[in-house]
This record gives structure tokens, sequence and C-alpha cells, in this order.
């Protein structure tokens, strides 16, 4: 099969925020991917989705499969991007659709969805100007987000807030520097779990990770903060956590944790590949706090590979099935 990985490099510039590429990938990640398909037998081409290069290759090449990572070049709408022009060409490709990618990186548009579908996920409140009234129903502590990014960009220590005037300071600085809504949603304190569902003929889940940060705290960096992913494992900063695939659940608490993440899966319409947060409460009960359906594939650092694995996988079966069920999507086999 001959396929073309779509991709966003991830890039240094002292001109931007340090977060602002978080979201794209590695040379080494987009190095592994096309590796991993050619031991598959498939003839592979690297793109960069930079403008108009993109545009200029499709016109120029045929290709089967698309394998797309691709982050999109800017917007609330940016995963969206790449697919929507796949789809005008119809060209078919790995992965979710134009509308679920642009929902699942819409926090609030996706709790709203969840408690639709009583789906736990903790109560939110979005803050467009930042004058707005606390909801009388949020309790602190909470934790303020920007409502339009992944790869937690714009979240660290001091997003976790315990008083009024706290809150209202970090809603501010998500406002100016994100030029976006802020989220604010209760701080869950608990356990971490990301679980990783993968379609290969039909919906499977992955063994549960457990990310045990008891171990970071003199960093302050007990979550999933952007130092915590960008800087994992760097002991002079206190970046250890401790990963635990299978996580350490009675199988009660497991079962209701993978129901959780499949139905997320299916609620935002997620197709192929998709990664969703959840802690677990006091009670364990299993709270979403939001869904990727464009999981990081770095085979040594990224969530996913290490569920793969735990499930009997190489890395290169990993990403064949996610060719193989978009190509069974397709009629391509």
């Amino acid at each position: 099969m001959k396929i073309a990985l779509t991709y966003n490099l991830k890039k240094k510039d002292d001109t931007k925020p340090a977060d602002y590429f978080s979201e794209c990938d590695s040379a080494e990640t987009i190095s592994a991917i096309v590796a991993a398909l050619k031991k598959k037998g498939h003839h592979v081409e690297a793109i960069d989705v930079e403008y108009p290069r993109l545009f200029s290759y499709f016109r120029e090449n045929s290709v089967d499969m698309v394998f797309n990572i691709a982050e999109g070049q800017s917007g609330r709408f940016r995963e969206s991007e790449v697919p929507a022009i796949l789809d005008y060409l119809n060209i078919p490709y790995t992965g979710s659709n134009t509308f679920s990618l642009a929902l699942a990186l819409n926090k609030a548009l996706t709790k709203k969805i969840l408690k639709a579908e009583n789906i736990p996920t903790p109560n939110f409140q979005v803050f467009l100007k930042g004058t707005e009234e606390l909801s009388p129903e949020l309790k602190f502590p909470l934790i303020v987000k920007p409502n339009c990014e992944g790869s937690a960009k714009g979240i660290n220590k001091k997003n976790v807030v315990h008083n009024a005037a706290d809150l209202f300071k970090r809603v501010r600085e998500i406002l100016d520097t994100y030029h976006q809504e802020a989220l604010v949603e209760e701080f869950i304190e608990g356990r971490e779990l990301t679980v990783g569902i993968l379609e290969n003929g039909k919906p499977k889940v992955l063994p549960i990770l457990e990310i045990d940060f008891s171990g970071c705290r003199n960093s302050g960096e007990y979550f999933y903060s952007w130092k915590m992913k960008e800087h994992q494992g760097n002991k002079r900063l206190g970046l250890v956590p401790v990963f635990h695939c299978p996580a350490r659940l009675d199988k009660e608490t497991e079962e209701r944790v993978k129901d959780v993440a499949l139905k997320t899966h299916r609620a935002v319409g997620c197709l192929d590949i998709s990664r969703t947060d959840i802690r677990l409460d006091k009670f364990n009960t299993p709270y979403v706090l939001e869904i990727n359906p464009l999981p990081g594939l770095d085979p040594k650092e990224s969530n996913f590979p290490i569920m793969a694995y735990a499930d009997g996988m190489q890395y290169e079966d990993l990403i064949e099935a996610i060719i193989l069920n978009a190509s069974e999507r397709k009629g391509l086999n």
C-alpha cells in the first residue's frame, strides 16, 4: 500500500511561548512510524503539512491511504484541517473525522456531550471575559485550562487554585495568553488514569495505564501539567512519575473505567484510535477529563504505545492495526 504520513514537526522558536509547538511530533516519532509501516511492507512518504506544500503534494501524487498525525496549523478547529482537505480530495485517512477532531479539541463542548450521555466529568464553567461570577455549584480546588488546547498547553502547578483571587488571576492569564475562553473545572483529587481504545475490526480497550505522581510532589507538578509532559523523567526537576500498566485497580473499578472510556470514544464519534484521560475520586468514580483522538505515538515516551505493549503488541503491530482498521472502513482490503 502506498501511504503518506502527514505530520507537524515540533520546532524550537524562541520568539514563541515555550509550549507553542507541544502538540507537534518529534523527528524521532515520525521516523519510527515510517519505519514501522515499511517493516509491514508499505511504501511510505512523510509530508509536513505546512501550506501550500500539502496541496502540491496531493496534486502531484496518488496514495492509497494517509496516516494522519497532523495537528494542523492554527485555530480552534486546527486538528480538522488536514482531514477536511483529504475528505474534499476523496483520499482515505486514519483516525477520526473532521467533526470528532474539532469536537474533542473543545473541552467544554465535549463535556456537555459527556454530561448528556451520563458519563461522569468534573463540574465546570466557561469564562469568556474573566468578569463572570463564579458559579456557586463549583467547589474548590479548581483547575483552570485553555478550552481549546492539547498537550497540557497553558497548564502548570499554579492552575490548581484554592480561592477566588487566584482563580480569576489564572483565568485572565489564560484569556490574555491563549486568546480563547478559559475552562474552569473542579479538580478531582485521586489517581490519574489514561485509557486507550484501538479499533481493529471492533473497538478494543487496552490495559489501563496508571500514572503515579506521588514521587513528583517536591516539584509541585503532581498531575499532567505541560512541564510534566515536556520533561517527563527529568530527575533534576523532580518530574519522575511511575507508570503502572495494567493499573492497580480491583476488577470492578477496572471494568467501570473501561466502560466509561469506551462510552466516551463512542459519544465523541472517534475512529481507529483514542486515549481518554480519567481521574478516580475517593469513591472510585471515574471522571473523564478529556479525550484525545490524536494521541501521541512516540514509541518510547507516549502513553498509547505503553498500553499497546502491555497488551502484547509490538510497535509496528500497533501502527499496522490503525492502518488496517482505516482500510476496512474505506473498503480497501
